[in-house]
């Protein structure tokens, strides 16, 4: 799939530095790639274009790598459009919860009972 550049939205250096207002790293750790952003609110008037882009992608539980594909941006970009965005309470961010493998697989006894039902079929 080809990409066709957009009229005025070229990632050189200019633009990203004018998107982060000359800042190069986010202030939080809060964000890492499967950090999941979730919008508390609508895009406001006159907000910056990429804010309002993420605030109405995030509508549901959406993971920053995902942010940063969908606008075609470094993820290091993106960390520090969402810490303007989590500063400011327009978002809010959870790592998603990793469960030990043990917890997810089912008890050794349901186990052998569906192999003993599936050897009877």
């Amino acid at each position: 799939m080809t990409r066709r550049p957009r009229p005025g939205r070229d990632d050189g250096p200019d633009r990203l530095y004018t998107l982060t207002g000359g800042r190069t790293r986010s202030d939080s750790a809060a964000f890492d790639l499967v950090t999941l952003v979730v919008a508390e609110c609508e895009p406001a008037p006159g907000m910056q274009s990429e804010h309002a882009a993420i605030l109405r992608m995030c509508e549901r539980p959406t993971a920053v790598v995902e942010v940063s594909a969908t606008l075609d941006l470094p993820v290091s970009i993106v960390r520090i459009l969402l810490c303007d965005l989590l500063d400011t309470g327009r978002i809010s961010a959870r790592h998603p919860r990793t469960a030990r493998v043990s917890d997810r697989l089912p008890a050794p006894d349901i186990l052998e009972q569906v192999l003993v039902g599936l050897r009877n079929l």
